[in-house]
């Protein structure tokens, strides 16, 4: 039975720490106040590097890893809310710059989900194409769609980027994946687009271009999403929670996990989090995880993995996976 497994992975953030205090001397808050609230502590902010250039440095990582050629890719899903322009796509500049010629490229946009819906989509491409070798790329730049002057969202969010690579086996790798979409309250997190104007229009229709969350009300569907699709997963593969030896949350915020935790009667030691340093990373947070794992020799062969997204659409999804590197 032919399997798709993770071969290699690979990640980048910028070199530029902010801290707290840091953020206490631009906009009225302070360590304590972010701390208790969210877990983090410090968070990495670009100094010029774009979504698509973090994306490329974490990606030239994963292909290394995989020991794999650049020509062997065929298949390029870049997730991201914080695309370098429009057009073209983020993947089709990592196309250009990295020289993978044979590769399919295109962008997706679940927001926090991105990664899980990322894996879902290229995972099924394989499936259903002949492609053998697929880049799954997770990449935000946040902080030029953040407010600075809103103290509940310039806390909280940052940049990075990390990729995977997803190769066809003999062996099992995803298991299974489960996405799922809320439009309805999707107005609780956006960030809005150009202004709506033209020569036929009376007057132009102007957006907030900035990142808007409802906190509250995040919380609310953050917490029952991320329980109801740990429990779907594992009801759906027939196993429990003490199958899983970890779950990798999008990491937003530490309260929401500890709720998590609590609802599902599992120890926070289940769950692997590292928003500390690195903050709210949308679409990049969870493979920035997953990145530090295996390089601190977390993760072993074999393991089963729980990955859980959640974010602006809304949208939520988790994927079940045995670890392969």
């Amino acid at each position: 039975m032919e399997g798709i497994i993770i071969k290699g992975i690979g990640a980048y953030t910028p070199s530029k720490i902010v801290t707290n205090n840091d953020l206490s001397k631009i906009v009225e808050t302070s360590d304590e106040w972010i701390r208790s609230r969210t877990g983090i502590k410090e968070r990495r902010i670009s100094q010029g590097e774009d979504t698509s250039y973090m994306g490329i440095k974490a990606s030239e990582k994963a292909i290394e890893l995989a020991n794999l050629q650049r020509e062997d890719i065929d298949l390029i899903v870049f997730s991201t809310c914080t695309p370098d322009m429009f057009i073209p796509s983020s993947a089709c500049i990592v196309q250009k710059e990295m020289g993978l010629k044979n590769a399919v490229a295109f962008d997706l946009n679940a927001a926090c989900s991105g990664f899980v819906y990322g894996v879902d989509v290229a995972r099924s491409l394989m499936k259903t194409n002949n492609y053998k070798n697929a880049l799954v790329i997770g990449s935000e730049n946040l902080s030029k769609v953040i407010n600075w002057e809103d103290r509940k969202t310039c806390v909280l969010f940052a940049d990075g980027a990390a990729s995977i690579v997803l190769s066809k086996s003999e062996s099992e790798g995803i298991i299974d994946s489960i996405c799922k979409s809320y439009g309805d309250n999707g107005e609780f997190l956006s960030i809005g687009g150009r202004e709506i104007k033209n020569p036929f229009m009376d007057e132009s229709i102007s957006k907030y271009q900035y990142l808007d969350m409802d906190g509250s009300e995040i919380f609310k569907f953050a917490t029952s999403s991320v329980t109801s699709s740990i429990k779907d997963i594992l009801q759906k593969n027939n196993m429990t929670i003490d199958d899983i030896d970890y779950i990798v949350p999008h990491q937003a915020n530490v309260r929401i996990i500890e709720y998590v935790a609590k609802k599902l009667k599992t120890s926070m030691d289940k769950f692997y989090m590292n928003i500390d340093t690195y903050g709210n990373t949308s679409s990049a947070s969870i493979p920035l995880a997953l990145n530090e794992m295996y390089n601190k020799g977390i993760l072993q062969k074999g393991q089963n993995l729980l990955l859980v997204g959640f974010g602006g659409g809304l949208t939520y999804g988790s994927s079940l996976i045995k670890w392969s590197i």
